[in-house]
């Protein structure tokens, strides 16, 4: 039985990565940030002790290393960082400092202290996926917009860039995802695409890749995104 490891999989596209491995027959341990009930709850009741519940703010490094502890006998198949905010389309001189801290701790160096942390369960041909974004590339940037999100994707990429070059020896599948613009509350309300549209063929692409060393940039259609 394969066994994922999906962090941030309360709600839209975690819930729905979490609901689409566990559909495809995978153990899932997925993470919630508090104590609220979440539809991660409900997936867990209904899967017949496949789904577990685990509580991880991962922007807590204390946090990470509890959840490292707790699961230190298991091995991944998959660990899938899932996990972004934004907070608004503002020009980035009028960001304020404490805003862009916290989209920069949120969305680049937590998701890569919790790849750091949790890359010794992954099995050595398993893989560490980090949903990434197309606003992320800097060559696609020819609008402009939301800066600072774009800033942390792209901030994102090139630590996994950094960290695949650091392990460079490493057996493990490393991809940066895009899922897309999807209708979440993230992606707004007027994205072309559903997360049911979105998220199966996100999962298609990890498993097609699944096995193959190295970092890739990689959309919900299996097609490379240019850094």
């Amino acid at each position: 039985m394969s066994t994922a490891l999906v962090v941030g999989a309360s709600r839209a596209l975690g819930l729905a990565l979490a609901t689409e491995y566990a559909r495809r027959g995978w153990d899932v341990i997925g993470t919630v940030r508090g104590s609220e009930r979440t539809g991660l709850h409900d997936l867990a009741e209904a899967s017949e002790g496949r789904v577990t519940v685990e509580t991880l703010d991962m922007t807590h490094q204390d946090q990470i290393a509890a959840l490292r502890e707790r699961l230190a006998g298991r091995t991944l198949d998959l660990l899938f960082v899932n996990a972004a905010i934004t907070r608004g389309d503002i020009p980035v001189g009028e960001v304020p400092t404490e805003m862009f801290v916290e989209v920069m701790v949120t969305n680049a160096l937590s998701p890569m202290r919790v790849v750091e942390s949790f890359r010794s369960l992954v099995a050595p041909t398993g893989t560490i996926g980090v949903m990434s974004s197309r606003q992320g590339s800097i060559s696609f940037n020819t609008n402009g917009g939301h800066e600072v999100y774009r800033a942390s994707k792209s901030a994102l990429n090139q630590l996994m860039r950094s960290y695949a070059a650091r392990y460079a020896e490493a057996e493990h599948t490393l991809l940066l995802m895009c899922p897309g613009h999807v209708r979440t509350e993230l992606g707004g309300a007027t994205a072309p695409l559903s997360i049911d549209q979105s998220i199966p063929g996100v999962v298609d692409t990890i498993e097609h890749h699944r096995g193959e060393p190295g970092l890739q940039f990689l959309n919900y259609q299996d097609q490379p995104v240019p850094w």
